[in-house]
């Protein structure tokens, strides 16, 4: 069974200790900058939306790499940068309509959610469970379509 992070906005209070889960277990410090989980703030609205590489199935990333330096951990089903492939040419971060994988400038090479080889650090941080990690088949678009929509219903009510 594949699993997947679903994560729950209206649960999200913007505490942070998700990127510095993540940051501390990519890089070895608290850098809430090197973390693979970003948590968005809509300010004028008061709601924070934590984001992260969903590891799509179509995963664009892995298809536009022109050195196959993304691949699917077979264990995890994560996309995985590998590292010694890696060339640095950001074609991935571009293909990613997400903007959920990006360039490090330290290392010359891209990051991306690995999902922490299946034992995922934001979802150990997280205190309210705003992020989770389930079976694969309980996330998807259409749950991230569905809670924008609402999101910008109510938005526009309070205008």
């Amino acid at each position: 069974m594949q699993r997947s992070l679903q994560i729950d906005p209206e649960k999200c209070t913007a505490c942070m200790q998700c990127e510095l889960a993540c940051s501390y277990q990519a890089t070895e410090s608290f850098n809430p900058s090197q973390s693979r989980i970003k948590v968005f703030m809509f300010h004028e609205t008061a709601r924070f939306v934590p984001y992260t590489c969903t590891q799509c199935a179509e995963a664009w990333c892995m298809k536009a790499c022109p050195v196959d330096a993304i691949q699917v951990n077979a264990e995890t089903g994560a996309k995985e940068v590998i590292d010694s492939l890696c060339v640095g040419c950001k074609v991935c971060t571009i293909a990613c309509p997400f903007g959920t994988i990006n360039y490090s400038q330290s290392t010359g090479k891209v990051v991306k959610c690995d999902l922490c080889g299946g034992d995922p650090e934001c979802v150990k941080a997280c205190p309210t469970d705003a992020i989770t990690y389930v079976d694969a088949d309980w996330t998807g678009l259409d749950k991230m379509r569905a809670w924008a929509a609402k999101t910008d219903s109510q938005s526009g009510a309070q205008a």
